[in-house]
Order: C-alpha cells, then structure tokens, then sequence
C-alpha cells in the first residue's frame, strides 16, 4: 500500500480474509480512538505501509485546499481512510431503504460457490429471508433481510469484505 496521494503505485500483497478482517478490524478501532480524541488526523506508517486517518472536518479541510477542490486518489468506501475523498465521492444507498451488514467479514451471496445466489437484481424479498453469509472468525453467519421489497442492487461482490454497516442489499417497498 501507498500512503494517499505519494504519487507511486505499487503492487499490493494478496491478503487473506482473516488478514483482512484484521486489519479492518484494526482500522475500525484506530477510528474509534480518533474520534474519541481531540486530535483531527492520525497517521501510521510500518515499513512502506501508511495510513491516514482524519475526522470529517479534517477531511473537508484537506479536500478544500488541494489545488481545484480536487483529490488525485481514488475514493475509498471508507470515509475515514480516505483522506483524500470529496464527501460527495463517498456515496451511500438510498439509506433507509437498504440492508446492511450486522458484522464485519466475508460476504458471500450463495450457500455454496455454484450455487444460486439467495437474492439477485429483481428477485423479491422477504422480512426475515435469508439475503447472504458472512464469514467471520471462521463461522458462517446467515444474514436476514430486515425490510421486505425488490431487490434493486447488490452491494457486495461475492467473497468481498465487508464492514459492520456496509450496506448488502438496496430494496424498494
């Protein structure tokens, strides 16, 4: 990885899911202390690995001087770890409307690779239905819808992490 904006790219390692639950779970309680400081920015750096985390107000500050209101990194679908993303580049679904993630883990959209997804685009869905699994710690988790409609999008790719809160599934009543 490459601290934001350095202007280099570099191939980035594979990583397991476990590794990347941990490291998402490592970021998620880097951005619980931050907020709960009166610091407005935190950065780390191991080896090549950097990161940069920054509250709202830090973020809007840092987007409103890049030169044209401009960020030259790719949003993150992490508004923390994204310290160059304008907050419209940040998009959230259609919130109330959505389904999202109890958990953080690996979100997989069928019972088995091959097998029919529990839900796709247009499909209808059910209070209480069964919409995916998420794979955390090794256990398989059954996630239920908690809104009943057709389904209008599907956030995840099958075998993507996923974030407590990450919204899965976008339906309409």
């Amino acid at each position: 990885m490459s601290t934001a904006g350095s202007g280099s790219t570099k191939a980035v390692p594979k990583m397991s899911g476990a590794d990347a639950a941990g490291l998402v779970g490592l970021i998620d309680r880097l951005e619980t202390l931050l907020n709960a400081s009166e610091l407005s920015e935190l950065e780390i750096e191991v080896g090549e690995t950097a990161l940069v985390l920054r509250k709202p107000a830090a973020l809007a500050a840092a987007v409103e001087s890049a030169p044209g209101g401009q960020s030259a990194a790719p949003a993150s679908a992490h508004p923390a770890a994204a310290p160059s993303a304008t907050p419209a580049a940040v998009s959230m679904p259609a919130a109330l409307n959505a389904v999202f993630a109890p958990l953080t883990g690996l979100f997989y959209g069928s019972p088995s690779p091959g097998a029919e997804p529990y839900v796709k685009v247009g499909s209808q869905v059910l209070v209480g239905q069964v919409i995916g699994l998420i794979e955390a710690m090794k256990l398989f988790n059954e996630i239920k819808s908690d809104r009943a409609g057709r389904v209008v999008r599907v956030y995840p790719e099958d075998g993507a992490l996923v974030k407590a809160k990450d919204p899965l599934i976008e339906v309409q009543p």
